[in-house]
């Protein structure tokens, strides 16, 4: 049985930063992709950052690289996604995903409830 719940998201000014956390339980065998999406309202939902907990490598969207990390806390069971500079097209809901295998790009199976970001 699989949990993510997200937090940290709020208000914030262009230029300013939020950093997101997923607090995930997963099954207790198999390999786990965790990625981050966001939604902004009329769009479609778009994958930002990736992270393999069973290497740690890491993948970023164009959008976001440079200005968005992705990173793991595995004693605490906690993916963050530290989000700075953020400028208004990165307002959205942002959602923690999960998925079993190796292969993280796509193919996403658990979803969190999702916590709003607001940028102005």
């Amino acid at each position: 049985h699989v949990q993510l719940v997200e937090s940290g998201g709020g208000s914030v000014q262009a230029g300013g930063s939020l950093r997101l956390s997923c607090a995930y339980s997963l099954a207790s065998t198999g390999n786990y992709c965790m990625a981050w999406f966001r939604q902004d309202s009329g769009e479609e939902r778009e994958g930002v950052a990736w992270f393999s907990l069973a290497t740690g490598s890491t993948a970023y969207s164009d959008s976001v690289k440079g200005r968005f990390i992705i990173s793991q806390n595995a004693a605490r069971n906690i993916v963050y996604l530290e989000m700075n500079n953020l400028e208004p097209d990165d307002t959205g809901i942002y959602y923690c995903a999960a998925r079993r295998g190796v292969y993280c790009m796509n193919g996403y199976q658990y979803w969190g409830q999702g916590t709003q970001v607001t940028v102005s």
